[in-house]
């Protein structure tokens, strides 16, 4: 008469390449319960049979399968999935590879963007912004996608009809004045010209004194991606010990009026600062 071989848990484990950690676990969630606890000494025994379904819980996991669905399916009576069962796993396995595609793109957009970042912290330059006159209109707009329309069909027209001169160089910028962000953005559009004119509802002529120091950056692509190289910009700011004296400046150099890649789009950030 043959005697039944058993495993005490340690030599489960061995045999089985899996932590004693883990066959506890199973236990707990009843996915492998020993095949006899001594009820002495409380030591855990494991037989034949236990290593043929330890190697199919190992073999299923591999596959994708949770522990949850591999005790579902020993509870149905299957040692293999179903047919049903691998066209269910097959087809989350080509989400997961589609979702794992999306998220290496999205990590390979994050280093091109941390790359650009540490050439934009290179980028920081300092110079004067002299005093100029500017025609100035105020107004509060959704998005500076609105700028396309104002520019060339409300502050240009006006401009013409008070008969103004732009002298070079040209120098034309925005600044905002909300205090926080919202639906709608306080913007006011500067405009050097040769001379102040009469103040129209549109048009307010203003003269601004030089700015004797101001941080630059420039900012190549899409408005909206604007705060990430503002961000730069007061970074670079703070680790060099300059702050604020004014709200920045947006100069507007090339757009949608000269370029036809919006990735051509050039602003100049400029931050008016003080040691």
């Amino acid at each position: 008469m043959s005697t039944k071989i058993k495993f005490k848990i340690g030599e489960f484990s061995k045999l089985c390449r899996v932590t004693v950690k883990t066959l506890r676990h199973y236990e707990e969630i009843g996915l492998l319960i020993p095949f006899e606890t001594d009820q002495w000494t409380g030591y855990r025994f494991y037989d034949i049979s236990q290593l043929h379904k330890m190697n199919r819980i190992v073999y299923l996991k591999h596959l994708g399968f949770s522990l949850e669905e591999i005790s579902e399916m020993f509870d149905q009576g299957f040692e293999v999935p179903t047919k049903e069962m691998i066209n269910k796993k097959s087809k989350e396995c080509q989400q997961n590879i589609q979702d794992l595609i999306a998220r290496q793109r999205e990590l390979d957009k994050l280093e091109i963007l941390l790359q650009k970042q540490e050439k934009i912290m290179e980028k920081v330059f300092e110079k004067s912004l002299p005093s100029r006159v500017f025609a100035t209109h105020r107004r509060k707009i959704n998005s500076y996608h609105e700028l396309f329309d104002l520019c060339p069909n409300v502050i240009g027209p006006e401009m013409l009809r008070l008969g103004c001169e732009c002298p070079e160089p040209q120098y034309c910028f925005t600044v905002e004045h909300q205090e926080e962000y919202g639906k709608n953005i306080d913007i006011e559009y500067f405009e050097a010209v040769a001379e102040a004119k009469e103040d129209s509802e549109l048009i307010k002529f203003k003269a601004l004194p030089e700015v004797p120091l101001a941080l630059c950056i420039n900012h190549y692509g899409p408005y909206e991606k604007m705060p990430e190289t503002f961000a730069q910009l007061y970074a670079y700011a703070e680790a060099h010990g300059y702050q604020p004296t004014e709200l920045a400046r947006f100069n507007y150099i090339d757009g949608i009026w000269n370029k036809e890649s919006v990735n051509e789009w050039l602003t100049e950030i400029q931050l008016p600062v003080k040691k």
